[in-house]
This record gives structure tokens, C-alpha cells and sequence, in this order.
């Protein structure tokens, strides 16, 4: 699918110029506050939301019910229940790291991604930090900014620095501490990232060579699995099926790496 076969707006513009138009309201909204003291409310243990998540998320869906009225919408803060399965649907994440934002830390994003019948034809992960945007349409390759992007061609774990995160689960949790002891010292570098979107982008441009996650949502993931893919890596549940914007656990990156990591690592987590 080119970019020129995705659906035009009711302005006439491309979904990629949409979604960037969307990323860059957000983004500026929560760069501007950044650094700076936060509403905060808790959602659960661990789990936070921004008044500034809200509104940015606001501020998205305005503009993509102006211009893809007819389009559903799927997103963490007021549209977490939409049944993204069929037609034509925006997935968004206004902030993906809210710990991170909140707290200082650089390491946060803005996730647009549109998916036909729930598959990612479109992405965006927005770093307003750094001025980095990931981007993707299905068939067409992945950039950063305008370079091409490729996922690590690295052959193996022991080779490797691993993305990992832990989630809001704490059996899971547990488990993603326990795979990632068994698996050190036998590997290059361990990072917990605090933010899936950002993880997954990193492991299409190779600077992270595989991350992986046991307890995610579709916002968080619709964006990076087009952009791993689309840099010729490998997305796949934790139990080697394809990985899609319903998972909720994956492992993404590199071909050697991944294909290492899921004969010998894969299955060493909380429960499984």
C-alpha cells in the first residue's frame, strides 16, 4: 500500500500530513509543559495520567474528527473501549512514558497510527525531545526524519543490547526481571526504557537491537509494529504468532536476534 492509496482528508490532505499534524499539536502542547509541575492523577499501581495527557489527546482527536469524520478512533485516555477489528481506525497515544514525562526524564513520545481492519498501514512515533520523528506507510519502508531506517542485523543475544520494560502487572513484572537475570551476562546491554512506543522505534533503527514487553496495549504497540516491520525486522507475540495492535506481549527487532532470543529466551517470564 503506497502512501498515495490511503484515504485522503476532508481538507484534501495525505493521512501522513494528518497524522504529523497530529503529532506536532500534542508533542508542542507537552513539550511546552515539560519539566514544569504536573496535574496528576492515578489510574493504578505504577500507572499515572497527565492533565496535559488529556488535553493533548483532546487536541487529536479534534483534529481527526475534522478530518476523517467517518474514521473511528482508538486512544488511552477517552477512547479506550473503540473496536478497532474493522474499517478504518486512528490509534493514538498522546504521551507514551507518562512516568517518564512527569518526572523529567527525555525519553517520551507522541504515537499516531492507522489501521485498516486492525492492521497498521500508517505510523508516526513523534520525539519532540530530540526533534526525531519514525515514520512508516505499509510497503513503503521506514525513516527517521527523512533517512531510511534499518532494524540490527546482529546475529544473536550474546551479541546484543535488549529493550525491555515492565509494566503495571506485577507477576508479569516479576517475570521480565527474572528472564532478564537469566539472560545477563550473555548480552551486550539491558535498558528499561519507559516508554513501548519509543522502545519499538529504536528497534527499527537498530539502536536498540530487540525490545520486548509482556503487558501492553494497543496504543502503545500499532505504531511500532508497522515500523519494525517496515525496517525489515521481525514483530511476533512472545509465543511466535504475528504480533498485532491486540497483543500483549511481543518481542520485535532484528531477524537474529529475534529468531535467538525466541528459541532460548522467549518463554522464561511470569507464568508462561
Amino acid at each position: 500500500m503506497t502512501e498515495a492509496a490511503l484515504p485522503r482528508s476532508a481538507s484534501g490532505k495525505t493521512a501522513m500530513d494528518v497524522a504529523w499534524e497530529c503529532a506536532r499539536a500534542a508533542g508542542d502542547l507537552a513539550l511546552s509543559r515539560f519539566r514544569t509541575d504536573h496535574s496528576i492523577d492515578v489510574k493504578g499501581h505504577r500507572n499515572i495520567v497527565t492533565a496535559t495527557d488529556v488535553e493533548a489527546e483532546l487536541r487529536i482527536i479534534a483534529i481527526l474528527k475534522a478530518e476523517y469524520p467517518d474514521h473511528k478512533i482508538l486512544s488511552e485516555e477517552t477512547a479506550s473501549g473503540t473496536d478497532a477489528s474493522s474499517g478504518w481506525t486512528w490509534v493514538i497515544d498522546p504521551i507514551d512514558g507518562t512516568k517518564n514525562y512527569a518526572i523529567g526524564v527525555p525519553f517520551w513520545c507522541v504515537n499516531v497510527a492507522l489501521c485498516l481492519d486492525a492492521e497498521p498501514v500508517l505510523a508516526l512515533t513523534w520525539d519532540p525531545v530530540h526533534q526525531e520523528g519514525f515514520r512508516a506507510v505499509a510497503g513503503g519502508g521506514a525513516f527517521v526524519n527523512d533517512a531510511p531506517i534499518r532494524a540490527s542485523e546482529l546475529p544473536d543475544v550474546f551479541s546484543a543490547v535488549l529493550g525491555f520494560d515492565l509494566g503495571y502487572d506485577d507477576a508479569l513484572g516479576s517475570g521480565q526481571l527474572a528472564l532478564m537475570q537469566r539472560i545477563f551476562p550473555n548480552v551486550q546491554g539491558i535498558r528499561i526504557t519507559g516508554s513501548a512506543a519509543l522502545g519499538l522505534a529504536y528497534a527499527a533503527c537498530g539502536r536498540i537491537d530487540l525490545y520486548t514487553h509482556m503487558n501492553i496495549s494497543p496504543w502503545d504497540i500499532a505504531a511500532g509494529i508497522l515500523l519494525v516491520r517496515e525496517a525489515g525486522g521481525v514483530a511476533t507475540d512472545r509465543d511466535g504468532g504475528p504480533m498485532r495492535i491486540t497483543s500483549r506481549t511481543f518481542a520485535a527487532g532484528g531477524r537474529g536476534v529475534h529468531a535467538d532470543f525466541m528459541s532460548r529466551y522467549a518463554v522464561v517470564a511470569g507464568g508462561d
